[in-house]
């Protein structure tokens, strides 16, 4: 089964690293993503960043980072 994960970000220079994210919400099918979208577009500071809005896909039950990390 697929989830949909819907982002915000925009760039503010005020903020350590220049960007704020935001997860807004995870959704069951891309129609209640985007409908998410459409509810948020018209609120305080979305509506002058909408092209900050992006979808990501992901399946559950599925590792999604396949490998370790390293401190540098």
């Amino acid at each position: 089964m697929e989830v949909y994960l819907l982002w915000h970000t925009h760039v503010d220079h005020m903020l350590d690293g220049g960007e704020d994210v935001k997860l807004i919400g995870v959704y069951s099918s891309i129609a209640e993503a985007n409908s998410a979208i459409e509810r948020k577009g018209s609120c305080e500071g979305f509506r002058d960043h909408k092209v900050g809005f992006e979808i990501s896909t992901y399946t559950l039950d599925k590792d999604t980072w396949s490998e370790g990390f390293v401190t540098q």
